[in-house]
Formats: C-alpha cells, sequence, structure tokens
C-alpha cells in the first residue's frame, strides 16, 4: 500500500477552472443474505474449513507423486471453482480480487497452488498479481528484454516464468489473474544506470524522490521522457505475451511529500525539472511572449510587472502572451499596466505549470494502456480519491488527475479511510461515483482482514462490504489488499525462505 491520502474535503472550485486547461496527448502510439445452493459455501463465498482441510490434504499427498490424491486433488479443485462460479453469479459483488505478490521461492513445486487454493477458499474470483513493481519484473531471467532484472534471480531458475503459471493455476481454478504494474514509479534499481539519469522526475530543488519517499525503493520517472516510455512499453508488451486477463496501473502520479511540502504550492515543488518535460512546457506557447514568460516563470517561480514590459518591448509586433488553454482577457491591452496584468498572467502561468505535470501522467497512462486495448485485454487504474485535492491556490504533491483518466479504463480508488466503521470508506466511493462518467467501472480497493479489525480505525472486511452494498448494483466488483494481510505468517515464510 503506498502513502495515505491527504483528509482534504474543501470544494474543488480551483480544480475546476484548471480542467479549463486541456491539451492534446502526445502518445508514441445479488444479496449478501443469498442462501448458497452448496451448504459448505458461505454468504460471502467462502469455502467451510473442512472443505479446504480436505483439499489441503490432497494436494500435500499429490506433491508425494501419490497419483490417486493428484486425481482428487484435481477433480475438486474444478469442483470449488464450479462452485465459486455459481456463488459470485448469485452473490454482490460479482467479482471479488485480492491482491497478491509472489516470491522467489514460489517457484517450489506446489506453492502456486497452494496460494491460489487459499484465494478461492476465501470467496475470490480475481486475483491483482503484482508483475512490476520495486524496480522488478515478474519474467524469467532468460526471457527479460527490459530494463528491469527478474524477481527470479535464482541460479538454475532462468527459465521458470513465474507470472506464467500463476496465470495458468489461477484459471484452473476459475480465477481471473490480472497484472498488477506500477507506472510512474520505476524503482530503485532504474536510478541506478547511469544511461536512465536524464529519465528521473527532478523539482526545482534539484531533488528526486528518491531524497523524498520515506520508501527508498520508489524512483519516479520523467513521463514525458522518451525512454522512460520506450522501457515501459517494452516491459508491457512482455508482460501481454503471458496473456493476462487484465492489466492495472497503479502509482499513476508523482510522489506524495511529506508535512507542509505535501501541498505543492510554488513552481520549485513540481517535477518539471528535466529536459523533456521542459521542452514539452516550452512547446505549449503559442508565441513568442508566451515562451518567455513561461521561461522567466519556471526559472524563478513568479513573474514581475517589469518582466512583461521587457516582453513587451522584445516583441511589440505580438499582442497577448499566449499558450495553449490561455484565453486573455478581452480588455484592450492600452488600458491595462504591466502592472495591472501581472497577478493574472502569474496565476494562468502556474496553472499551466500544473496542468502541464497532470497532462504527462494523463500521457502516460494513455500509452501504458494501449497494447491491452489493442488487444481487447481489459486495463484499469488505481489511485487515491484524494490524489486530485487542492488546498487554495496549492495541490495535493502526488498530483493524481484521476477524474480526467479515461472512461474506458476501469477505475479502481484505493478507498483506505481509517474510522471505526465503514462510513468514510463509502464516503470516498461515493465522490469517485460522483465524477465518473456513465458506464465507467468502479471497483474499489479495500484494505483490511476478514472477521478481524485492524487497529481502531480500520474494521473488518464485512463491515467495509457492508458499507459498500448500498453502491450495489452501479458497483460490481471489490478487491482487498492484499493476501499478506489475509495470511501474514505465510506471506513472511514465503518472503524469506530460502529457494532451492
Amino acid at each position: 500500500m503506498s502513502n495515505h491520502p491527504l483528509n482534504i474535503t474543501r470544494p474543488i472550485l480551483f480544480w475546476r477552472r484548471l480542467l479549463a486547461v486541456v491539451f492534446s496527448s502526445s502518445l508514441l502510439i445479488p444479496n449478501f443474505g443469498n442462501q448458497p445452493a452448496e451448504a459448505q459455501v458461505s454468504q460471502y463465498c467462502q469455502l467451510s474449513p473442512t472443505a479446504a482441510q480436505e483439499k489441503e490434504k490432497l494436494r500435500l499427498s499429490a506433491l508425494k507423486n501419490n497419483q490417486d490424491a493428484e486425481r482428487r486433488y484435481q477433480k475438486l479443485v474444478q469442483k470449488h471453482a464450479q462452485e465459486l462460479q455459481d456463488c459470485r453469479n448469485r452473490t454482490w459483488p460479482e467479482n471479488q480480487a485480492i491482491w497478491l505478490r509472489l516470491y522467489p521461492c514460489d517457484i517450489q513445486p506446489g506453492a502456486v497452488d497452494q496460494i491460489m487454493d487459499r484465494i478461492v477458499n476465501r470467496g475470490y474470483n480475481q486475483v491483482y498479481l503484482e508483475a512490476f513493481a520495486d524496480g522488478q519484473v515478474l519474467l524469467p531471467g532468460a526471457a527479460n528484454p527490459t530494463a528491469w532484472p527478474s524477481v527470479v534471480r535464482t541460479p538454475g531458475s532462468e527459465n521458470t516464468d513465474l507470472l506464467a503459471v500463476a496465470i495458468k493455476k489461477g484459471r484452473e481454478r476459475g480465477l481471473k489473474v490480472y497484472a498488477w504494474m506500477f507506472t510512474v514509479n520505476f524503482g530503485y534499481t532504474y536510478a541506478q544506470r547511469r544511461d536512465k539519469e536524464s529519465a528521473i522526475a527532478r523539482n526545482g530543488k534539484g531533488q528526486t524522490s528518491l531524497y523524498l519517499v520515506d520508501n527508498s525503493s520508489q524512483v519516479f520517472i520523467d513521463p514525458y521522457n522518451s525512454q522512460a516510455k520506450t522501457d515501459y512499453y517494452r516491459m508491457v508488451q512482455e508482460v501481454l505475451r503471458r496473456r493476462p486477463d487484465g492489466l492495472l496501473f497503479d502509482y499513476i502520479r508523482y510522489p506524495r511529500q511529506a508535512g507542509s511540502d505535501s501541498i505543492a504550492t510554488k513552481v520549485t515543488d513540481l517535477w518539471l525539472f528535466t529536459p523533456a518535460t521542459q521542452e514539452a512546457l516550452f512547446r505549449r506557447a503559442q508565441n513568442n511572449k508566451g515562451l518567455d514568460l513561461i521561461r522567466r516563470f519556471l526559472s524563478k517561480g513568479y513573474i514581475t510587472a517589469g518582466d512583461i514590459n521587457e516582453v513587451d518591448k522584445l516583441y511589440p509586433q505580438e499582442g497577448e502572451p499566449l499558450w495553449q488553454g490561455r484565453t486573455p482577457p478581452p480588455a484592450p491591452k492600452s488600458i491595462l499596466t504591466a502592472t495591472d496584468r501581472q497577478p493574472l498572467l502569474q496565476m494562468e502561468l502556474w496553472q499551466l505549470a500544473v496542468a502541464h505535470a497532470m497532462q504527462g501522467i494523463l500521457d502516460f497512462v494513455s500509452l501504458a494502456s494501449y497494447p491491452a486495448q489493442q488487444q481487447g485485454i481489459p486495463a484499469g487504474v488505481v489511485f487515491f480519491p484524494e490524489g486530485n485535492q487542492n488546498l487554495g491556490q496549492g495541490y495535493d504533491s502526488r498530483l493524481q488527475p484521476w477524474d480526467r483518466f479515461p472512461s474506458n479504463l476501469e477505475w479502481h480508488p484505493m478507498a483506505y479511510a481509517t474510522c471505526n466503521n465503514g462510513n468514510c470508506i463509502a464516503a470516498q466511493v461515493q465522490r469517485v461515483l460522483s465524477v465518473a462518467k456513465p458506464g465507467t467501472q468502479v471497483i474499489p480497493a479495500l484494505a483490511g482482514k476478514w472477521g478481524a479489525s485492524i487497529g481502531p480505525n480500520r474494521p473488518s472486511l464485512e463491515v467495509q462490504m457492508q458499507a459498500l452494498r448500498q453502491f450495489a448494483p452501479q458497483i460490481k466488483g471489490v478487491s482487498h489488499f492484499a493476501y499478506s494481510w489475509q495470511y501474514p505468517e505465510h506471506d513472511g515464510d514465503r518472503k524469506f525462505c530460502r529457494a532451492r
């Protein structure tokens, strides 16, 4: 889970105005209470402990080359798959997903089977499998042409394709397996490469995200950088060769900064100080006056009446300074002095800078999702419901313009708000639903455990699910973060074992 969102509830008036700055993309190209038919399936489509234990015993026996146990195990796997499908068809939500990370140890015989069995046992019919995160990609070492190292680097396992195995094992159990990928966060390994230095995002203080994010594995890139776009596009194509049932793009934003820096209020707070981003910004100028003022604003963080006078003298043949999205005021220029014009021009330059940063994110999403859409594979975007908020004339430093994400992508809002009931979570989801265009699939992500709260302000999944039930049938899917929260001991064993 990435950092928690801000609790900002003020109206988004300033934000609405900003949305008037529209740029062209720069692409490279049923009820809880229903009674199930099977007595051993609960109201949450979960298998009874007895049924789960029977299946696990057969799996362990099959691992010891017991052919009879293997046949009975596979038969039971198919039976449970059918029971799960029947239950989900008549139980809200129709799709219930869980977020899953695999480790190098999961290449051991039977390991992925055990994980997928447990997922089915808990009533899930979809898995969001981490395919790219923390600067590592879930591709076999011998078939990894990407810019990142493979998750599995155990000697002798170069040909083990854990992503393909997990998709196959999931499907055998009736599970749809999505590939979940970090997006603008390329990971520490990418930053270590000298040939990638210009692709790393920088703010006006000369900092990269390595200096600002607690988790030092997070390295955010310049979404306008052609090398970064090419590297990511190639990786998406490789993941799609395994034919997952969908793609999920996470970290579609800039880094969240701490304390007062969590609100971007000045140009130096923005991630605009890399060559590709600046060149793209300068191209938004529509005359010489506009270009000159953009350069001055970027270099100082403000413009003065003196700057405006100088620019007027340099380009006397031009009227008002112009850039994409700017509509100058109708008053004749001769009436307004440079001092009169300065406040509006400075505010509009600030809006331009913020909108330009956000447009980079939107363009990157379009690029990333394009290969999946070409193949008819669903793609979704993961975001914080508060990631697009403004406070005064400042913005949440993540600059996550999710309300402008394409409506043909699935929307996966991380409804991670904390309160001792589900009301705050329902409020987050309600906000997303109120913005989404008709027909947009909204699939909230919840964080928690079945049957137990986590601390005083994160109630059980049952409580959270009940809070979202009011949004049916508009919401047909919900996901739960994460397998590691459901089975912390199993996750720890798998994470820290020695692959052999």
